[in-house]
């Protein structure tokens, strides 16, 4: 199996190369300090990876920017971060890769506990994320030549609690290594359309 995961080099793209290193060839992309090296703001930088990397049977993203901060301070300008980055950063991520994907392939994206959970100057983020489960489970219904999507939905993770850790109080942080399980499942198994959250 090829996997092209995309936001390698992240906390969450590491515990997934880890968690995916028996099963597949695993072509590491990022903004740096990758083999691949792909914005995923960016249609063109997209279209190169993709052209770079060729055919693939499994499509990973765990990449995605989002702006905190309070609604009455959050410009047009600073919400289209979340926009152009998590949201359709990742949707174009499918669309342009749709054609590299091999028959029966899979897609797997990334959300967050935010949209269902919601914190303090996270509702960039929860838009965003938002967007993006209702982007694959309607996807999921009319993707080509048994191609599969889903998405994770994680809560914070262990790994991430000493820097974010304050913004999520009463939040019970899960190891990533738990979050690269449900990843496995989208990879490996056979639903389609699903949002696998990991509380």
């Amino acid at each position: 199996m090829k996997l092209l995961l995309v936001g390698a080099n992240g906390t969450l793209g590491t515990a997934v190369v880890n968690g995916m290193k028996d099963n597949a060839e695993i072509i590491q992309a990022s903004r740096s300090n990758s083999t691949i090296k792909v914005d995923i703001t960016s249609t063109d930088s997209i279209r190169n990876m993709f052209d770079e990397v060729g055919k693939i049977d499994a499509l990973v993203c765990t990449a995605g920017a989002a702006h905190f901060g309070a609604v009455e301070e959050l410009t047009p300008e600073l919400n289209s971060i979340a926009v152009n980055s998590k949201l359709l950063g990742q949707v174009n991520l499918v669309l342009l890769g749709l054609p590299y994907i091999l028959d029966n392939g899979s897609i797997t994206l990334t959300t967050g506990i935010l949209m269902d959970d919601p914190i303090v100057k996270g509702a960039s983020s929860a838009m965003a994320n938002g967007g993006v489960r209702a982007f694959v489970k309607s996807a999921a219904i009319e993707l080509p030549r048994g191609i599969r999507i889903n998405s994770v939905s994680p809560n914070i993770l262990e790994e991430s609690k000493e820097k974010y850790g304050s913004s999520f109080e009463g939040y019970e942080p899960v190891p990533a290594k738990r979050v690269a399980l449900a990843f496995r499942k989208s990879i490996l198994g056979a639903q389609t359309g699903q949002s696998y959250t990991v509380y």
